[in-house]
């Protein structure tokens, strides 16, 4: 497969049947923008039509060429489905995806489609199996393009960086258990919504779960290590001390899920925002 440059606004075609558009949202958590994906060649679904940006929204349309039929979102974060709303306006296509909660970064979405898990959407020459992948996002659908085993991971996986889970409706264990079920899938390329197509699928994927397994024993290591308890601040120099510490806010978010894991476990406690071993 060619993997042409991530240019803003310019139609990338990366196999016969799939287009990627990058939006012009660059940025330290978007990388060089949010990637759009159209899909087929004679009828065709959009996949994550992008933040609302109007250069953006007639990029995709004039790549439609009048033939979107689906407007699909992986999950409902402001730099993913904005602009699904306005591209329904201008197609009419109708839009699948599971319903936002009640987030401060999620957007408000009615989809005409409620997505669960192994629905298949279909038009002319198109087969997309939904796969329900909580974690990064409660609401957080991949898309298997039956023909070719071409997985749109949204933010469940992205290129070149980790995930942030994002507590209350981020959630570790939950990423983990969707990550450990793609392992189960016939996935031949991963095509994330931030960066370049992912190759031997599987292999990031187990790349991945040991990456977070490593960094949940830190945070284990780090928590034993505090005396009398420690709050996510004291914890994160020592948890994430691999991360450059302008990241650290972000972080924050992350190592806040691993210690809800550990709590959910059984591992340590938390008391008044102070998190200690069970042993102490």
């Amino acid at each position: 497969m060619s993997t042409p440059h991530l240019q803003p606004g310019i139609p990338q075609h990366l196999d016969s049947e799939v287009t990627r558009i990058v939006a012009p949202n660059a940025g330290v958590m978007t990388g060089a923008g949010t990637n759009t994906y159209l899909v087929g060649t004679r009828e065709r679904v959009v996949i994550d039509p992008g933040p609302e940006d109007e250069s953006h929204i007639q990029a995709i349309v004039s790549a439609g060429a009048g033939r979107i039929r689906w407007i699909l979102c992986t999950h409902t974060h402001s730099d993913h489905a904005p602009a699904a709303a306005r591209l329904k306006a201008l197609t009419g296509a109708p839009i699948a995806a599971m319903p936002a909660p009640v987030t401060d970064h999620d957007i408000k979405l009615d989809p005409d489609r409620s997505l669960a898990q192994d629905d298949l959407v279909q038009c002319e020459g198109v087969s997309l199996r939904a796969i329900q992948t909580p974690g990064h996002a409660s609401n957080h659908v991949c898309f298997l393009l039956m023909s070719n085993g071409m997985l749109f991971t949204g933010d469940h996986i992205m290129q070149g960086s980790t995930v942030v889970i994002w507590p209350p409706d981020g959630n570790m264990r939950a990423y983990l258990e969707s990550l450990r079920r793609l392992l189960e899938l016939d996935i031949r390329v991963l095509a994330p919504g931030h960066g370049y197509l992912i190759e031997s699928p599987h292999a990031e994927i187990e790349r991945l779960i040991q990456h977070r397994l490593r960094r949940e024993d830190k945070v284990r290591q780090a928590v034993l290590a505090a005396a009398e308890g420690a709050t996510v601040p004291m914890l994160l120099p020592r948890a994430y001390d691999d991360v450059p510490q302008a990241l650290h806010e972000m972080a924050a978010f992350s190592l806040r899920a691993h210690l809800d894991k550990l709590v959910e476990d059984g591992e340590i406690r938390c008391s008044a925002g102070r998190y200690s071993s069970r042993t102490a």
